[in-house]
């Protein structure tokens, strides 16, 4: 006798497949949406300018190895977008970068084991950002890694030969406040 089980997902909450199953995808909020925003901005310009690939956000998903993922801010290089363009739903294969923001809730072990997949899939890079504690983690292997920290500069190393930009993207207090806004 077989069961058949029906799952319901909230169609307010993204979702990626792990072992075939949906697992919903912790959204962070606010200052998670803002680091992201920021990053794709500056990313996207400097592909652009370049003609580097494309730069997508978190409505990307990909196939990474037997799952579906959906990282924060993901980069396609143009050598690997086909020649028709970008597909009408999910990438049939891993970014070359992969960024995701930790969430308040995310842990270690999800979070390094999803770093795993990536590179199992033959991801280049993955950036992982601590919006809270502010540290940007480079991702170049499982084992070859660069913290950055407050002051730092972001590098695209040959990913995105000429990408340097200023740890902009996790902004401290209200620095980005205007002068004299209440």
């Amino acid at each position: 006798m077989s069961v058949i089980s029906e799952v319901i997902l909230d169609p307010e909450k993204e979702y990626e497949i792990v072992n075939g199953l949906p697992e919903e995808k912790e959204m962070g909020g606010a200052r998670h949406s803002g680091v992201g925003v920021r990053l794709i901005a500056r990313l996207s310009s400097f592909v652009e300018d370049n003609r580097l690939g494309g730069v997508y956000g978190p409505d990307a998903t990909f196939q990474v190895g037997p799952d579906e993922r959906i990282p924060d801010v993901s980069f396609v290089s143009a050598a690997r977008i086909p020649p028709d363009g970008e597909p009408e739903s999910k990438w049939p294969f891993a970014p070359d970068l992969a960024v995701e923001t930790l969430a308040p809730n995310d842990l270690y072990e999800k979070v390094y084991g999803k770093i795993l997949e990536y590179f199992a899939a033959e991801v280049r890079q993955v950036w992982l950002i601590s919006p809270e504690h502010k540290p940007i983690t480079i991702y170049r292997s499982p084992t070859d890694t660069v913290i950055l920290l407050e002051g730092d500069e972001i590098a695209g190393d040959d990913l995105l030969p000429g990408f340097r930009r200023d740890r902009l993207v996790v902004p401290s207090g209200n620095r980005n406040r205007r002068r004299g806004a209440q």
